[in-house]
């Protein structure tokens, strides 16, 4: 009997140790499957709130790169909707892009805003000024002039009729003069903190008859608010403050500022 009892308490010892071993073998991929099958990872929430409000769509959008002029040769991008039956967009307003001294082309290729003006049905174009990004140094470009006929140029090889010009930062060396000269080529002129601006006078400014937005950060409290202070004096412009932005306001606040840049193109047609 007793024997008998042990060899029982062995029998389910031995059950008790092989059930133990086989549920250690499948829990991980029980596991594995409870979590997969009742875990669905969101979009982050601001790509969800921007292709509610159609700043993100799957629109066939393709950015073209080329160069136009020599010594230097200019690197742009562009970039150019195709509707489903292959047949081109047609175009609202042309747009052109500079940038800051920390940046190229490829800053407003990254943040959406070529692919967003394309599917909005304008012209989008931005470009490497020189000695930055793919377009080399020139020398020949030290003078405010030299700038201006530089613009010119470039304006011209890419068949601009009369472009709105969106300028930040270092970029206003070349935008500013160009403003001041020919900004009645012209159809809006955005300059973001430019720089330059304290180099004319506010009479020059008062001259300008160019449609213009200004758009600064919160707290860009050096460059913005001395740009402020003299662009504020062209008749027709009205001034955006980006809240909580910095000098870089459209990369902290890029859906205000594609906003407030959408707003005025709509202003413009």
């Amino acid at each position: 009997m007793t024997m008998t009892l042990i060899r029982n308490r062995l029998v389910l010892l031995v059950l008790g140790i092989l059930v133990a071993f086989v549920l250690y073998l499948l829990l991980p991929a029980i596991q594995h499957e409870r979590f997969t099958s009742s875990v669905d990872v969101p979009k982050p929430q601001a790509m969800e709130e921007d292709m509610k409000k159609g700043q993100i769509s799957s629109s066939n959008v393709t950015i073209l790169t080329g160069t136009v002029l020599q010594n230097p040769s200019v690197f742009f991008r562009e970039a150019v909707l195709v509707q489903k039956d292959g047949a081109p967009s047609t175009e609202k307003l042309e747009v052109i892009f500079l940038h800051g001294q920390s940046f190229t082309s490829k800053t407003w290729e990254e943040l959406g805003t070529l692919a967003l003006l394309s599917e909005r049905g304008h012209r989008a174009i931005a470009i490497d000024l020189p000695g930055y990004g793919e377009t080399p140094r020139s020398t020949a470009l030290e003078t405010a002039q030299s700038r201006v006929s530089f613009l010119q140029q470039v304006f011209k090889e890419l068949k601009f009729q009369r472009p709105v010009l969106v300028s930040p930062s270092m970029s206003g060396r070349y935008s500013i003069p160009f403003l001041l000269a020919s900004g009645e080529q012209l159809k809006g002129f955005v300059p973001i903190a430019p720089a330059g601006t304290k180099d004319f006078t506010t009479q020059q400014y008062q001259q300008v008859q160019t449609p213009t937005l200004i758009i600064y950060g919160e707290h860009d409290t050096a460059l913005g608010l001395q740009s402020l202070q003299s662009l504020q004096q062209i008749p027709k412009s009205r001034a955006v403050m980006l809240p909580g932005a910095g000098h870089a306001c459209y990369l902290d606040k890029p859906q205000e500022f594609h906003k407030a840049l959408l707003n005025f193109l709509g202003e413009l047609k």
